[in-house]
């Protein structure tokens, strides 16, 4: 890990780095981002690697401008461009429908994609040199307090992240105000860094997202969600090589030496190495593709096998465990 300042110099040092896929964390007005290129999947993978996520949760995508959200998100959504033109650059992110271009690990498998223009100056030059959206949730471990100051950063995560750019304190300190107006009813899933009161300005009688009163809805929280067509079944790692499948059938494997056990058993239609090195890395970044390639092509069943539960192999099961049959 390596401390930056705000230089040109080293805004061009953090820049370059997001571009060669390493994590960056960048002061926003709200708290400090773990900054990965958006586009990178591998690098998505290092930012749920480092933040310990148990799951895979959409991460929040950060553009220089307004107007460069157009290249994560469909913009046409009513409400979009009055909030865009009044509370950007600011604390308020935006869900929106997005495009195809975006990894499915920055949305947690979701057509929709969280997108904020930042109101920092360096974030958004940072972005600017970079030349990429920057995905960057909150440059903390899952469950701890939100860092303000680039030192929380460095007790928090310390060697997890690549380079800390000290932009000095946070001034808003709270994280952005997240607004879903993807489906008719606009939605704050968060309340955050934007008051409420002033989305009302534009928005007459925007409802709030009650966690105490709702049931659960937003991304990550339910116990199923985001199911292939096709039935998954979960089994132990290497234990796909044992399995009788039904019809046509396909399986995902963990390990060069999984793939093989099941090959020469030459009972599936498509097997798919996660990872030949066992690298739980690799695996976060290939997996949502290997669903995607696997429901669409129509097998009669399809089998995964668990990671070993711990790192990011934790998140990558419990991805499985919701897609699966119980």
């Amino acid at each position: 890990m390596e401390l930056l300042s705000t230089s040109a110099r080293d805004l061009d040092r953090a820049a370059e780095a997001i571009r060669a896929g390493l994590l960056v964390a960048i002061p926003t007005e709200t708290v400090y981002g773990l900054g990965a290129d958006a586009w990178n999947r591998v690098a998505l993978a290092r930012v749920f690697e480092a933040k310990r996520r148990p799951s895979f949760d959409p991460l929040i995508v950060h553009v220089a401008e307004p107007a460069g959200a157009s290249e994560v998100a469909d913009l046409s959504a009513r409400y979009a461009a009055t909030l865009a033109e009044r509370f950007w650059p600011g604390p308020l992110t935006m869900v929106l429908p997005k495009r195809e271009r975006v990894p499915d690990l920055a949305t947690s498998g979701l057509p929709t994609v969280a997108v904020r223009c930042p109101a920092n100056a360096v974030a958004r030059e940072i972005i600017r040199r970079s030349g990429v959206p920057v995905a960057a949730p909150s440059a903390n471990p899952f469950g701890y307090l939100s860092p303000t100051r680039a030192e929380h950063v460095v007790a928090q995560l310390g060697d997890r992240v690549d380079f800390i750019v000290d932009g000095g304190r946070c001034p808003v300190g709270v994280e952005s105000t997240v607004l879903d107006l993807s489906t008719d009813e606009p939605l704050v899933l968060r309340p955050g860094g934007l008051p409420v009161e002033l989305i009302a300005e534009v928005i007459p009688g925007v409802r709030v997202y009650d966690r105490a009163t709702t049931s659960p809805s937003a991304p990550g929280q339910l116990p199923s969600h985001y199911a292939p067509s096709r039935p998954l079944y979960l089994v132990p790692h290497g234990g796909v090589a044992g399995i009788e499948p039904r019809g046509r059938a396909a399986a995902l494997c963990f390990g060069s030496d999984a793939a093989k056990s099941a090959e020469r058993g030459g009972r599936w239609s498509r097997i798919i190495d996660l990872s030949p090195s066992m690298d739980p890395v690799e695996a976060a970044a290939t997996l949502f593709d290997a669903l995607h390639e696997l429901d669409a092509a129509g097998f009669d069943e399809l089998w995964a096998e668990r990671l070993p539960d711990e790192g990011l192999g934790r998140a990558v099961n419990d991805r499985l465990y919701k897609a699966s049959v119980k």
